[in-house]
Parts: structure tokens; sequence; C-alpha cells
């Protein structure tokens, strides 16, 4: 076995060591993460889901469009600019 073999060996039981001991590390069922809608910050066409003028995903008209979200881990969205955990009432 080569020095190369020996390091790609070595490589692919340290991935799978890992993945295996996050699976069962986390119950049955249970997310070891939560997610949130994040509204305010997407990009047009680039929406999660619908909006209150659209009803599918990738419908936002515009950046930034206040009523359009994303799903980010729980506790991202506010450490965004312009992130906003509900959407802003329209005027």
């Amino acid at each position: 076995m080569t020095k190369k073999d020996k390091i790609m060996l070595t490589a692919a039981t340290a991935f799978l060591a890992f993945t295996t001991t996050a699976v069962i590390a986390a119950p049955a069922g249970k997310s070891t993460q939560t997610i949130e809608k994040c509204y305010g910050i997407v990009k047009a066409g680039m929406n999660d889901c619908a909006t209150a003028t659209a009803s599918c995903a990738s419908s936002a008209t515009k950046d930034n469009q206040a009523d359009a979200f994303i799903l980010l881990p729980k506790g991202t969205c506010t450490r965004i600019v312009g992130g906003m955990l509900k959407p802003e009432k329209a005027t």
C-alpha cells in the first residue's frame, strides 16, 4: 500500500466515523437544529415559499421583498442586516 493510499484510507475512515457519530448522536425523529423563517433579505426569485402576492417558491419579484422569506438556522436571521422574524406590515 502506497503512502497516497494510506492517506486516502485514513481520510475515508475519519469521514465515516464522523458521519456515523453525528447520526447516532441525534435521537430518531429529533432535529439537532431548528429553522426559522427570515423575512426581508431575499434576492428576487430566491424565496423559499409563497408570499402575500404569489403562491409558489422563487416568486419574489424584487430584492429584499418584505413578505418573502428564506429558511435559516435558528438565531441566524437576527444577525443579518435587514433580517426580520415576522413579515413587515404593508403600508
